[in-house]
């Protein structure tokens, strides 16, 4: 019998009210359909174990391919148990079973609650784009609100990054003091306490060197620019990424020219999401090429489904900004938030993890 969590179920009602609803809506940065702008889709591409499955969508049937097996099946019935799976997925918690979908699954060939992938891409969807006649094949990645936010940036220790205690040299006893500091808000309290001894945290680097030539192949400058967003974080009230960025933006800690009111902030740290969105981990050298899979479906509280794509650059990289948020780690886990000595200077570890709202 099949069992999976809320997040696994949503990958095969994402599937089944695709095909029900036989068309895709793009979703804007507040996660509603963007008026006057829908995809009719042509067939959807799914990955079994033994084999590709496409299914086709001609009026008002399905066509499963697939191992040289067809069926045709009433599109009604998708319609059906979407609606079923979706009041399952609400119901229930943890991981639970659903026998009746389990039984249409095998009817259909579709034998496993994820799709086999390589990549990101949980699911490939051929559209008619009627602004171009185009009919691209989409990857997407599947994320679902009806379980818990999903990260878009794992933390580890790839993620950390170092910073010198610059202005007061403290003693033993003071670093002691320091990270005995066992708060609720421990990192934010810590920080507080440097700087109230008169220090302060200049960025010296990343912790690993593959993820600062990553940032730096995304932009020169976004090291010592997520530097400052990090710091921020950890020192202010503020965690959605949207509002550090701006506080980013007014504080201008680089020194850009905002002369004529460049948002230089906004624009690389929405190249950094969308890179890390696409591809980009921080244990492993970033080219720059995109996986196959190129957005998120993004299956909502009510069910609905929208799609955020490369495809369509604005929407997806306003949607990765407007519902993201940064959250502290485990510190002991990931080894960061501790004064510590190295060649006769003190550093202070600050780590990164990006979740979805």
């Amino acid at each position: 019998m099949l069992t999976g969590n809320k997040g696994e179920w949503s990958e095969i009602y994402a599937l089944f009210k695709l095909l029900g609803d036989k068309e895709l809506h793009p979703g804007n940065k507040d996660i509603k359909k963007i008026n006057n702008l829908v995809y009719p889709i042509l067939k959807i591409i799914r990955n079994e174990v033994s084999s590709n499955f496409e299914y086709s969508i001609q009026d008002d049937i399905v066509i499963i391919s697939g191992n040289k097996e067809m069926f045709r099946i009433p599109i009604v019935e998708f319609q059906q148990r979407a609606k079923y799976l979706l009041d399952e997925i609400k119901s229930n918690s943890g991981t639970f079973s659903v026998p009746e979908i389990e039984d249409f699954m095998k009817s259909i060939n579709c034998i496993s609650l994820k799709a086999k992938s390589t990549s990101k891409t949980d699911i490939t969807i051929v559209v008619h784009d009627q602004r171009t006649g185009l009919q691209p094949a989409l990857g997407f990645s599947i994320k679902s609100q009806l379980g818990h936010p999903s990260t878009l940036l794992n933390a580890g220790e790839t993620t950390n990054f170092i910073f010198k205690i610059i202005g007061r040299k403290f003693n033993k006893q003071e670093i002691v003091d320091i990270n005995n500091i066992s708060s609720k808000s421990k990192i934010k309290d810590r920080i507080v306490e440097i700087e109230n001894k008169g220090g302060k945290l200049q960025f010296a680097k990343t912790q690993r060197s593959i993820f600062g030539n990553n940032l730096i192949l995304i932009d020169s400058l976004l090291p010592e620019i997520l530097a400052n967003i990090v710091l921020d974080f950890y020192s202010t009230p503020y965690s959605h990424t949207s509002d550090l960025v701006q506080l980013t933006e007014n504080k201008n800690p680089l020194n850009f020219d905002i002369t004529d009111k460049h948002l230089f902030y906004g624009y690389k740290i929405k190249r950094f999401l969308t890179d890390v969105a696409l591809g980009m981990m921080p244990s492993k050298v970033w080219t720059g090429d995109y996986e196959a899979t190129g957005g998120y479906l993004i299956v909502k509280e009510d069910g609905d489904i929208l799609c955020y794509h490369i495809y369509n650059k604005n929407e997806f990289e306003n949607y990765l900004l407007s519902n993201t948020k940064l959250e502290t780690a485990s510190s002991s886990r990931h080894n960061f938030g501790e004064v510590y000595e190295e060649d006769g200077e003190l550093f202070f570890k600050l780590n990164l993890q990006i979740r979805f709202l």
